[in-house]
């Protein structure tokens, strides 16, 4: 095997040890996560290329901060200390070597994630992760030098407040990375699965599932979105509804997961008509103002 070309590693650390963070891609999820690792106190590098885009994902963080401090959420020191503890960068070789943890967290194209990781690995993370909610984790790895310490971290969004993080682990991926992956959730305040790496991992595959169907009702005429989404929220206490859901995440978003998963399991997994001419016609949620919902 090659020798990494990336910095001399920093003095060792304690296994345990999560304080120097790397998040790469300043969109929804990137910001969601370099807010919840600043407000834990870490020292966190967000990396977007796009200084309008760095720009406004600093601001959020901050005023996110500081509006939970007022509301009682945060610590108010927590909050006062987070201007001092995030920085931007335009690119990856920016990032300091030898972080603790790098989160990649780019859009869901396997070329793009691979290009971004085999650059994040040669500022020698101790831990590096994919944000991906569906594209296998062993196939992104297959760039790497040393897959034994990347794995996938599957953030949900809103960050700030929701309690889950999914563990991707690989056959390569090291016991001792999983067990750094569960500290660094506990340290922002999450919840944890362990999944192995397989098409869709648990949460996709099940959320995708119940928001296929749910737009197919939609396109069959069987009951407008506000309806199908009550009754699952009221019939089966689910906190969100899945076409209200769906546009959350991001049609696009659900869209990509959903070829992935009919090209590993076939037909049941194929995307409704509806979805797709949506998405073609830019209604990707709530991000673009419309799509099953006006937002």
């Amino acid at each position: 095997m090659s020798t990494s070309t990336g910095p001399a590693p920093t003095p060792e650390r304690s296994p345990a040890e999560v304080r120097r963070v790397g998040v790469i891609g300043g969109g929804t999820m990137g910001t969601g996560i370099a807010y919840v690792f600043t407000v834990a106190g870490c020292s966190v590098t967000l990396v977007e290329p796009q200084e309008e885009r760095a720009t406004a994902a600093r601001e959020t963080i901050e005023t996110r901060a500081a509006g939970a401090a007022q509301r009682g959420k945060l610590d108010q020191a927590a909050a006062d200390a987070v201007p001092g503890l995030l920085r931007t960068a335009a690119g990856v070789e920016d990032l300091d070597g030898g972080l603790d943890l790098i989160v990649e967290s780019v859009p869901e194209r396997l070329d793009l994630k691979r290009s971004v990781l085999a650059a994040a690995e040669r500022r020698d993370p101790v831990l590096l992760a994919s944000n991906t909610s569906g594209l296998p984790i062993t196939a992104l790895g297959e760039v790497l030098q040393h897959p034994d310490r990347f794995l996938g971290l599957h953030f949900f969004n809103p960050v700030w407040s929701m309690p889950l993080i999914e563990i991707v682990h690989t056959d390569a991926t090291a016991d001792e990375q999983i067990d750094r992956a569960r500290t660094a959730a506990a340290l922002v305040g999450k919840e944890t699965i362990l999944v192995r790496d397989a098409p869709g991992f648990a949460t996709s595959r099940l959320g995708v599932t119940l928001g296929l169907e749910a737009i197919r009702m939609l396109e069959d005429g069987v009951a407008e979105a506000a309806d199908i989404d009550k009754a699952m929220e009221l019939g089966y206490r689910h906190p969100m509804g899945p076409l209200r859901l769906t546009d959350l995440v991001g049609l696009d978003v659900r869209l990509d997961i959903a070829r992935n998963l009919t090209e590993a399991f076939g037909e049941r997994f194929a995307p409704p008509q509806l979805l797709v001419d949506k998405v073609a016609a830019g209604e990707l949620g709530r991000k673009s103002g419309r799509g099953f919902y006006d937002w």
